[in-house]
């Protein structure tokens, strides 16, 4: 009976499309000098990839700003490039390269106008 359980838990796991999704972006995403967004530390210069979930335009401060969520299967933090309306091949879907100084406000992580490079 322990065994059959232990069966069902492990195949159930595998089953799930949000956890399958996450493991095959933490092993697509890693990578020398690449950082998980779970282990990177605030304020420090970090460079990681993802993919991106979302982009939006959202005016901060009576400036435009793109924002974009970038997931890699451990978390999300927030790209934002301020000053900019869009830049071309950065769109849902799109797997990047960031590298910033990596802050925070309130519950969420942002890094603002990284470097970044399309995979």
């Amino acid at each position: 009976m322990g065994t059959k359980s232990r069966l069902r838990r492990t195949i159930s796991k595998w089953a799930n499309p949000d956890e399958a999704e996450a493991r095959d972006l933490r092993k697509t995403f890693s990578g020398k000098g690449v950082v998980s967004i779970d282990e990177a530390p605030d304020r420090e210069k970090v460079t990681l990839r993802g993919s991106l979930r979302t982009v939006t335009l959202r005016p901060r401060g009576g400036v435009p700003a793109l924002e974009a969520e970038l997931y890699d299967g451990t978390g999300v933090v927030t790209v934002i490039w301020l000053g900019r309306r869009r830049i071309a091949g950065i769109g849902p879907g799109r797997s990047i390269e960031v590298t910033g100084r990596l802050g925070r406000t309130d519950d969420s992580r942002i890094l603002y106008n990284p470097r970044y490079e399309l995979l």
